[in-house]
């Protein structure tokens, strides 16, 4: 099937085909026909297999055929990320869809000016890439007027409920035209998910591509157990054998991230970092230095999980395991993008065995063991009591109970 078959308008599908894209992915061939006749989707997919062309194009379609410039500060159509990375990412596929148009998209995220950003509203946009914090910020600056938003994307609805962006979502969907198309997507089914759809959706379309949690099929997954002080000179060995290669490895927190890239720059490597301690600035140029290979390691926390989108990521490192077992899926969904093959590696310390058993429910299936023995799962025993002491009487005798 080509794009033109899905009935998008001549212009676009020939926008496409100048982008080298000619072959709609499975996800937007069972997403796009529902989304261009107006039905709210519920959209299930692993990362890497085009979600976004599979809300963007049919939002880009629908808001071409209106042919309605937006008012000043007002939005016609919204697209909620939870990183400000995955909105980035977001915001230059549709930019790149729709150049050459009369349609507008704009990009609010944290990090960057607030100011610069209330001016670009006041034109108002036909399409607003946002993060839901700073999307409030300008709602409170009356900088945003939601009123006739007629089209609401959440992307990556289930990082939405991990990171608490539940509270924000039932502040800004009341602020919404009352008649809208709700579209939702993500890669893992967590429990409360039926509950996001059942506040946000209308009769939706269920669209799923694979299993909720399946891994991407030509991703070599393997672990090593190894001690946790034991883990970095590991990951060295392992990294000095395909010093050409991209590798992206994932730390738990902001300051394990950065101390590891500071080893990995003192071991010869060309390595960079991203995290929440980091700027915007600094993020965006780190991840254009990956992009173009000028370093080769990127050192992430799951901040970058869903907001990396890399042609040729070869590696993913799971240097710690992550707590919250589906963000494993979205983590070595940065390789084997787009068809292609890569290789997610993960290190799993005696105290992480609960983590990793985790991982294995959620993606049915368990991990190849590359090195180690599969450490017995820890469990925290009680302290041992202490002995008593036996109390004496003053006399320094034993005391003798009472009769």
């Amino acid at each position: 099937m080509d794009f033109d078959m899905l009935g998008l308008k001549p212009r676009l599908v020939a926008k496409l085909a100048e982008m080298g894209i000619t072959k709609p992915t499975p996800i937007q061939t069972q997403a796009i026909p529902h989304a261009m006749n107006g039905r709210d989707v519920m959209g299930l997919a692993q990362t890497g297999t085009g979600k976004t062309a599979a809300f963007g194009l049919p939002l880009i379609h629908a808001l071409t055929s209106a042919g309605v410039k937006p008012r000043s500060k007002t939005a016609h159509g919204l697209i909620l990320a939870p990183t400000r990375e995955l909105a980035r990412q977001i915001a230059d596929n549709l930019s790149a869809f729709t150049k050459g148009s009369h349609i507008r998209v704009a990009l609010v995220v944290g990090g960057q000016s607030i100011n610069r950003q209330t001016e670009a509203m006041k034109r108002g946009v036909d399409l607003l890439i946002a993060t839901p914090g700073r999307l409030i910020d300008l709602i409170d600056r009356r900088a945003v007027s939601l009123g006739e938003t007629r089209f609401l994307v959440l992307d990556e609805a289930d990082q939405m409920l991990d990171l608490g962006f539940i509270h924000a979502l039932r502040r800004i969907a009341p602020l919404l035209a009352d008649e809208r198309q709700t579209m939702l997507f993500s890669a893992t089914m967590p429990k409360q998910m039926a509950e996001l759809a059942g506040a946000y959706l209308t009769d939706p379309v269920r669209v799923e591509v694979a299993r909720p949690g399946k891994t991407a099929d030509k991703v070599r997954q393997s672990v090593h157990f190894v001690a946790q002080d034991a883990k970095q000179s590991l990951l060295i060995e392992l990294l000095d054998g395909h010093r050409d290669d991209l590798a992206l490895v994932f730390a738990r927190t902001k300051h394990g991230a950065e101390r590891l890239m500071k080893n990995l720059d003192r071991a010869g490597f060309a390595a960079g970092s991203i995290h929440g301690n980091k700027s915007q600035g600094q993020r965006d140029r780190a991840i254009r230095s990956f992009k173009s290979g000028e370093i080769r390691v990127l050192v992430a926390t799951d901040v970058a999980a869903r907001g990396i989108d890399i042609e040729g990521v070869e590696y993913v490192y799971n240097y710690e395991l992550p707590n919250v077992a589906e963000n494993y899926v979205h983590r070595i969904g940065r390789t084997a993008r787009a068809g292609r093959s890569g290789q997610a590696v993960a290190f799993c310390a005696p105290a992480e065995i609960g983590e990793l058993k985790a991982i294995e429910k959620v993606v049915g299936q368990p991990v190849s063991v590359a090195s180690g023995n599969r450490w017995e799962e820890e469990r925290s025993a009680k302290p041992a009591r202490r002995p008593q002491r036996r109390r004496r009487s003053r006399g320094g005798g034993p005391r003798r109970k009472a009769a």
